[in-house]
């Protein structure tokens, strides 16, 4: 996407001071007016008198009410550009009060968009007998405040083939009005769209998550959805930023609100999670019992309590083996006999 079309920075006039000359032109033609109907009443003569209030008409009734849409006023940090007879005629975009030429138009897309659905449905609702106007709340300048765009929850397809469901906020302001207004049909639009792509083509090239057996053979673990969320989200700014640059957009900071498996696989993934997880607990708790076991014997060695050939020390382990890895609290049984 190209344009040719470079912004041009407009140093227009006071408002304040234009308004003023134009009153003033006005009560002139007034005045005109006024008095070439006094000179016909005290000449008599019906021409002279005339002249001078047709030559007043002109200039306060029609040449000054005409030169007033010249009048703009720009809001802080909104920017406005102009178009003079089907051409760019330039960019204002330090607040004020300012007169430009008449015959510059604001343009601004969401305006027009916003304008074309007013009259869409004003016509639908007139079509169903219905008198009601739709009003445009758009303002005709383009704002350069930061704004924030909800991207709405998507189903896609991780790398894995597992179907989830994302979603992002992105924070964003308008860098460049002029080929926000001349370069996309509508920048609000198109950033949505963007939006939407950016983040399902990111998504699509990381897990949603990994588990222990799904680990590198250097034992690193690779990016995913769930535990590498702000790098990824940091990757989806750059990629959004190169797509809408030529639109004179500038991506602040994108981040992920919502991430989850889809309701038809969450069950499932469920199970699994919860099944690796009783894996590794019960992987710790059976190398802190052979740990203990381990010292209990050698602690008995060493201190000579009591000899134990090799039978009764495969009996010792494996009741300390069952005391210490089973669910439940082993109840104890005082043997009163002999152990051999």
């Amino acid at each position: 996407m190209k344009t040719d079309i470079k912004e041009k920075e407009l140093r227009p006039k006071s408002g304040g001071l234009m308004l003023l000359l134009l009153i003033l032109g006005i009560l002139c033609g007034v005045a005109a007016i006024i008095a070439g109907i006094a000179l016909s009443v005290s000449t008599g003569e019906d021409m002279p008198g005339v002249l001078f209030a047709l030559v007043g008409l002109l200039f306060g009734g029609i040449a000054c009410p005409m030169l007033m849409a010249g009048l703009k006023i720009v809001k802080p940090n909104e920017a406005r550009v102009f178009t003079l007879f089907g051409k760019y005629y330039g960019t204002v975009k330090e607040s004020g009060f300012y007169y430009v030429n008449p015959f510059a138009a604001s343009f601004s897309p969401t305006y027009n968009a916003a304008l074309s659905a007013a009259q869409a449905k004003t016509k639908e609702m007139q079509a169903e007998g219905k008198t009601a106007t739709v009003s445009v709340g758009v303002g005709k300048g383009i704002s350069l405040k930061t704004q924030t765009l909800n991207n709405q929850k998507q189903k896609v397809n991780d790398v894995l083939g597992n179907p989830i469901i994302i979603g992002a906020v992105v924070i964003w302001h308008v860098e460049n009005p002029t080929l926000a207004a001349f370069a996309v049909e509508n920048y609000v639009e198109f950033l949505n769209i963007q939006t939407d792509s950016t983040i399902r083509n990111i998504a699509r090239l990381y897990p949603y998550d990994v588990f222990d057996d799904d680990d590198d053979d250097d034992g690193v673990k690779e990016k995913t959805l769930r535990s590498s969320a702000i790098e990824i989200a940091d990757m989806m700014h750059d990629e959004l930023q190169k797509r809408v640059i030529s639109a004179g957009l500038a991506i602040e900071e994108v981040r992920i609100t919502h991430l989850a498996y889809a309701e038809e696989i969450a069950a499932a993934m469920l199970q699994r999670q919860q099944a690796v997880a009783i894996i590794a607990a019960r992987q710790k708790i059976v190398d802190g019992a052979v740990g203990m076991v381990k010292m209990a014997i050698d602690r008995l060695n060493e201190d000579e309590v009591v000899n134990l050939d090799e039978e009764r020390k495969a009996a010792m382990v494996s009741n300390l083996l069952v005391v210490l890895c089973g669910n439940k609290d082993a109840q104890p049984i005082v043997n009163s006999g002999s152990l051999y």
